[in-house]
């Protein structure tokens, strides 16, 4: 799902630069399951030079897994969390993120947790932060336009953030969001240096 849902994203954002990435991200592979890791971290290198393009494939790449992930999946978990109350309905949601992150990339190895209207999914091994050296600028965008869209799907308002980043020198990448109308976002050091 992962390799479809960035291919996807650049369709949408960067259509002239297409047959560039399809040389890796090719539909005979795509359809097959065939991406190899060395050609997905090609195209990650390659969309990290695109600057302000980045930030916006790996966005749209990650509400494409989420609603991919949802709509193939049998609609009573939401109808189910959709009863529960908030706290739960909040819970359950998130857990259902951090699923879609480890069914989108095995290799995330994510945890969940929320608290006092804070979710936050920590991803020890992220696909798109595999980098030589350290960024200035977090690269796990993907993750947390996930736990939004899932969010967003189960009808709790909440605004991801990037809290930490493992390419930009954090130990693990962690997503948060603030969880309901009333709720603060999350304002952090990495947050900010996106502008």
């Amino acid at each position: 799902m992962l390799p479809a849902s960035v291919h996807q994203a650049i369709v949408d954002e960067l259509p002239a630069r297409l047959d560039y990435y399809e040389h890796w991200l090719h539909p005979a592979g795509l359809r097959n399951g065939t991406i190899g890791v060395a050609a997905f971290r090609a195209v990650l290198s390659f969309l990290r030079q695109e600057d302000a393009a980045y930030p916006a494939v790996v966005s749209r790449a990650g509400r494409y897994a989420a609603a991919w992930s949802l709509d193939g999946a049998s609609p009573l978990p939401a109808r189910l969390i959709g009863w529960l109350p908030f706290p739960l309905q909040a819970r359950a949601a998130v857990w259902r993120a951090r699923r879609v992150i480890a069914a989108a990339d095995v290799r995330a190895l994510a945890t969940a947790s929320v608290r006092r209207k804070r979710a936050r999914i920590r991803i020890a091994a992220s696909a798109f932060c595999e980098v030589r050296e350290p960024v200035e600028v977090p690269l796990c965008g993907f993750y947390a336009a996930v736990l939004a869209e899932v969010l967003a799907r189960h009808g709790i308002e909440a605004r991801a953030d990037v809290e930490d980043c493992r390419a930009a020198g954090g130990e693990a990448c962690i997503v948060t969001a603030a969880l309901g109308a009333d709720a603060e976002p999350v304002a952090t050091e990495a947050v900010r240096a996106l502008g």
